[in-house]
C-alpha cells in the first residue's frame, strides 16, 4: 500500500494511449475507495477503468485491446491468471498492479502465480511510517481478521519488515 503501484500503472497506460494503442483497464468492483469506475492512486492520478466482479468479466471487456491494465489484482479470483496468460499469449501487453502480500505477510490471492507468469516485475516500495525506510508491507491498524478489507490510511500503514507485525493494531 502507498508505494505507487497504481500511479505507475496509470503512467504506463497513458503512455500507451499517447502511442495510439487501444487501452482497456479493469479493476475489481469492490474497490470503490476513491472512485467507483476509474482507477485512482492515493496521490490522485486517475485513469478510466471498467469495474468487474470477476476474472471472466475482466476477459469479456478486454476484447480488441492492445494494452490491458489490471489494478488491485490481488482482489481477483485465481481465474485472472488464465486471463492474463491468454491475453499475453495473444500478443496483448498486460500490465498488472497489486499487492504481493496480505496484511499477515502471506502471498495475496493470485499474485504469486501472476508474478511467476510475468516477463518483467517492478516491485515498488512505500515509505515506512515508523522509520522512513523502504516499506514492503501493509500494517493493518484496525481490528479485523478479514483477508480482504478494502481501505486506505484509515485502515493501513506502510511498514518496513522491522516495524511490521502480522497482528492488527488496536
Amino acid at each position: 500500500m502507498f508505494g505507487g503501484k497504481t500511479e505507475e500503472l496509470v503512467r504506463r497506460l497513458r503512455r500507451a494511449e499517447i502511442a495510439k494503442q487501444r487501452v482497456v483497464c479493469v479493476k475489481p468492483a469492490i474497490d470503490d475507495r476513491y472512485h467507483t469506475t476509474d482507477v485512482a492512486s492515493h496521490a490522485g492520478s486517475t485513469f478510466r477503468a471498467v469495474p468487474v466482479r470477476d476474472s471472466a468479466a475482466a476477459l469479456a471487456v478486454c476484447a480488441g485491446a492492445q494494452v490491458v491494465g489490471v489494478d488491485e489484482a490481488q482482489f481477483f479470483d485465481v481465474g485472472i491468471v488464465d486471463v492474463v496468460r491468454n491475453l499475453a499469449t495473444d500478443g496483448v501487453r498486460v500490465i498488472v498492479a497489486g499487492l504481493d502480500l496480505d496484511f499477515k505477510g502471506v502471498p495475496f490471492g493470485p499474485m504469486p502465480a501472476l508474478l511467476a507468469e510475468a516477463e518483467d516485475v517492478t516491485k515498488v516500495h512505500a515509505v515506512c511510517t515508523v522509520c522512513g525506510g523502504d516499506a514492503s508491507r501493509s500494517q493493518r491498524v484496525v481490528a479485523s481478521d478479514d483477508v480482504v478489507l478494502v481501505g486506505a490510511t484509515e485502515a493501513y500503514q506502510a511498514r518496513c519488515r522491522t516495524h511490521w507485525s502480522p497482528n492488527p493494531e488496536k
